[in-house]
C-alpha cells in the first residue's frame, strides 16, 4: 500500500455507483493509517452532491476531513503565467 494517495482534480463530475465504492474503499482501506491528499477546483462543501448517494457521502467525508489539514488557493492559475513565460522565452 503506498504510503501516500494523491486524488488530484477531484470531482468535475458527479460519481458513479461504482466510482462511490471506489472511493468509499480507498478512503476506509487508508483512514488513520496512511496520507491521502485530495485536490479540486470544487469547494468542499458541494463534495457531498458530487458523491451522490447520502450514505456514502457522510461516510467518505467523515473520514476525509476528520484530522485533515486543509489549505485553500486562491488568485489566478499558474497555468496562465507558465504559458506566459515560455512564450516569451521563445520570442527572446
Amino acid at each position: 500500500m503506498c504510503s501516500t494517495t494523491l486524488l488530484d482534480d477531484w470531482g468535475p463530475e458527479k460519481l458513479t455507483d461504482e466510482q462511490r465504492r471506489d472511493l468509499l474503499e480507498i478512503v476506509e482501506d487508508r483512514y488513520e493509517k496512511r496520507s491521502t491528499i485530495v485536490t479540486s477546483q470544487i469547494p468542499v462543501d458541494h463534495w457531498y452532491d458530487m458523491i451522490g448517494n447520502p450514505t456514502i457521502a457522510d461516510a467518505v467525508l467523515d473520514r476525509l476531513v476528520h484530522n485533515a489539514y486543509r489549505i485553500e488557493l486562491s488568485g489566478e492559475s499558474l497555468r496562465k503565467h507558465r504559458n506566459l513565460s515560455a512564450e516569451n522565452a521563445t520570442q527572446a
